[in-house]
């Protein structure tokens, strides 16, 4: 891809994110959702691949309607209130259009059917910026909205993300995809309280995309799309797929790693608000998220791969570190000290 557009790609998404964070007009808002949708597809689309075409179009169309319900809510809510106001949501069928194609924006469940096939038919660079940078104006408007919301819907959206999410990474041999379904399955955890603590789920999401970074760089660097490739990584570059385990770990939200910190102080709120069957139920759930995430972690570490010859020095390169990974990767493990810190700031 010329590096020209690629610059202009990602100078547009960061634009149209500072729009939509910073508006307080539906209009401006919706003006930086489109701008994120429309400098994101060429980055989808840039390896000219059948598989990649077909990704940009359903990102495309999916987008698109999403957007196009978004408009229709607030100009049902501007009718009946007559603000623009992005906090005067006071309308109910307004209020659930926009839950709705929120929803879809984000990709949760029972909207998430486009995202975990873009992801796969996109590189990982790409992957990482729809996990992340994609949702973050999205989860912003919701955050904004979160009081007009209808709680009964946002928690069962929240639950039936964790439980699918968790549910089909299970059979899945590709990375992208398994990435596809944990960010499906993060959602619902950020969504659950978002009523509730709203600094609290963007501390969430924060912390998700530390760690989203940290192990798409890694499996960037070490070549792995599938699993299969993935137990051959360890000869390539061993330091790095070792931090690539104490990453995934903490994606899966094993303590004492940074992961933990969201899901404790998420349960401990859901418990405070008397809601303790939700957080029963979906920190059950995160069980099933731990399982995939614990098999990437068996398959990149301890699993060693068919060979004819017992010397295994034959595919080793001496790869030249990157500052960035490695400096996410501690980041990603090490923050749970800081969490009294955190939590005064919250």
């Amino acid at each position: 891809m010329n590096p020209h557009a690629k610059l202009m790609s990602l100078t547009s998404m960061i634009l149209g994110t500072t729009i939509t964070v910073s508006s307080n007009h539906w209009i401006l808002a919706w003006t930086g959702l489109e701008i994120n949708t429309l400098a994101i597809i060429p980055l989808i689309s840039k390896s000219h691949h059948p598989r990649a075409v077909e990704a940009s179009i359903k990102y495309f169309l999916t987008q698109a309607s999403a957007s196009a319900l978004i408009l229709f809510s607030s100009l049902i809510n501007a009718w009946n209130t007559g603000q623009w106001d992005i906090t005067q949501l006071t309308n109910p069928t307004s209020s659930t259009m926009l839950t709705a194609a929120i929803a879809m924006k984000l990709g949760l469940v029972p909207f998430h059917f486009w995202f975990p096939e873009v992801l796969q038919g996109s590189t990982l660079t790409t992957a990482l910026l729809l996990s992340t940078l994609i949702k973050l104006p999205p989860l912003t408007i919701l955050v904004l909205v979160a009081p007009s919301l209808n709680p009964t819907i946002l928690t069962t959206l929240a639950l039936a993300s964790a439980a699918l999410g968790g549910w089909m990474g299970l059979n899945q041999t590709q990375t992208r995809k398994i990435l596809a379904f944990s960010s499906i399955s993060h959602l619902g955890w950020m969504t659950v309280i978002i009523i509730y603590d709203p600094k609290l789920t963007m501390l969430t999401f924060y912390l998700y995309a530390l760690m989203t970074a940290s192990v798409f760089l890694s499996l960037n660097t070490a070549k792995t799309m599938n699993l299969s490739t993935l137990m051959t990584s360890w000869t390539k570059t061993p330091a790095l797929n070792a931090s690539l385990l104490l990453a995934l770990l903490s994606l899966a939200g094993l303590p004492p790693m940074s992961g933990f910190l969201p899901k404790w102080m998420i349960l401990q709120e859901l418990t405070i608000q008397e809601m303790t069957p939700t957080a029963v139920i979906i920190s059950l759930l995160s069980l099933l998220g731990l399982f995939f995430y614990l098999r990437l972690a068996y398959y990149a570490t301890i699993t060693l791969p068919p060979n004819s010859t017992n010397f295994m020095k034959q595919w080793y390169i001496n790869k030249t570190s990157n500052t960035m990974t490695a400096t996410l990767s501690s980041l990603s493990i090490t923050l749970l000290p800081l969490s009294p810190l955190i939590l005064t700031m919250l």
